[in-house]
């Protein structure tokens, strides 16, 4: 299996999930950014994913589709155009004709919007989620490893993650770790890491 789709939030991993492939395959990654591969003339589109697909075949790597919902939106929406049928049959055709030995991975935030025939296309379609309050202490347990975190009431942390990502997470960490470093003598509190997931989820509420 070499062709996947991930599909999920922001910031829960699928990006970096792409570059694990890649490092764990010992294969370049690629970024095809689609804001360089879409455009409004009938049938460019269709000629640059042709030659990414042939680059393929010559560059054997991890290819990475990020936001593949720009290209592959259902051909029933309201706003549906030509020249974005075409763009989307062109995708599938590519797809299902690639043999390169190279690893194809999608990703999409909003899995509603792809047209179904993208699924078919895909070895494997893998759901990624926001963490559990478990699983949000883990990854703030990891990335304040510096720290003596005995003293830190897990249970009010645990009130402070409904809705954060993984990304958000790690940052909320770093935020936390200078704080306690620059205005509390290296001492994290409770209270510090509280404060850094509160001003992590206003970022989602402006």
């Amino acid at each position: 299996r070499r062709k996947f789709l991930f599909s999920g939030p922001p910031g829960t991993g699928k990006s970096m999930t792409a570059a694990a492939i890649a490092g764990e395959l010992g294969l370049p990654l690629f970024l095809i950014l689609l804001d360089g591969v879409i455009t409004k003339f009938m049938g460019e589109t269709a000629a640059k994913l042709r030659l990414i697909f042939d680059a393929m075949h010559s560059a054997r790597g991890v290819y990475f589709f990020d936001e593949v919902d720009a290209l592959a939106a259902r051909r029933a929406t309201d706003n549906d155009v030509g020249e974005a049928r075409r763009m989307l049959n062109s995708f599938l055709q590519f797809l299902e004709e690639d043999q390169s030995g190279s690893v194809i991975v999608a990703a999409t935030n909003h899995r509603t919007l792809l047209d179904p025939a993208i699924f078919r296309r895909f070895d494997t379609v893998f759901v990624y989620a926001k963490p559990t309050a478990e699983e949000a202490r883990q990854v703030l347990r990891n990335h304040l490893l510096t720290f003596d975190l005995d003293s830190i009431d897990w249970a009010k942390v645990d009130g402070q993650v409904d809705g954060l990502s993984q990304a958000d997470l790690v940052a909320a960490a770093g935020d936390a770790a200078r704080d306690a470093v620059l205005d509390n003598e290296s001492v994290l509190t409770t209270e510090i890491i509280n404060q850094a997931l509160k001003d992590r989820a206003s970022i989602h509420s402006d």
